[in-house]
């Protein structure tokens, strides 16, 4: 048993503070853990073990916080990412259990925004993308959803048209091995590269005609 006699806050950082029993220091707490401590209360082993259990938790949230703040992250990505620092099973499963309640983790949305995103600036064929998106840890049955409507012809396109700048003046055999390639390694399929660069190369030279 002991009791509280100070509560200060940490100089380096400001949203934790340290808790001192019977004029000594004892350990450090989230300040939103510690938020109903107060001065002179007596706190037992079975206590201190809670709070020390609560602080581990708010400490894996807050590094789970700021590793999404960047940018959009799967589920699988922020247990990778807990799991590089030790961070024990129970309290990762915590975590995302709170990540997912409060709408800052959801796999399925995920999926379609890293299609949508690929689509707008990075176009690429449903293979790639499946391909990336299980990397990521998504499920077969949500990368099935987020693909399910992708014009590839389209996109495929959309990727030959941005190539074609850097293939003008080639014959037709060079510039169809050379577009046919960048367009196999961003995922899409024989059918659709080839049908790509005969309309691209169609484009390409009736410009040049008019």
């Amino acid at each position: 048993m002991g009791t509280i006699t100070a509560i200060t806050q940490q100089k380096r950082n400001p949203n934790r503070v340290n808790i001192y029993l019977d004029g000594e220091y004892a350990f450090p707490l989230a300040k939103i853990v510690a938020a109903w401590l107060t001065l002179g209360q007596e706190l037992n082993p079975e206590k201190i073990a809670e709070l020390q259990a609560k602080d581990g938790v708010e400490a894996a949230l807050q590094r789970a916080l700021n590793f999404i703040s960047y940018r959009p992250r799967s589920t699988a990505e922020v247990q990778r990412n807990l799991k590089k620092f030790e961070v024990a099973p129970d309290v990762i499963d915590t975590v995302i259990e709170r990540l997912r309640a409060n709408g800052l983790l959801d796999d399925a949305d995920f999926a379609r925004r890293w299609v949508e995103d690929r689509a707008a600036f990075k176009p690429r064929g449903a293979r790639a993308l499946r391909m990336e998106l299980r990397l990521k840890g998504m499920p077969d049955a949500l990368i099935d959803d987020a693909v399910q409507d992708l014009d590839e012809h389209a996109l495929a396109s959309q990727a030959a048209e941005r190539k074609l700048r850097q293939l003008q003046g080639l014959d037709w055999e060079t510039f169809r091995n050379k577009l046919g390639a960048h367009l196999a390694r961003r995922g899409f399929g024989y059918d659709i590269v080839a049908d790509v660069c005969r309309e691209a190369w169609q484009r390409a030279h009736s410009q040049e005609t008019r």
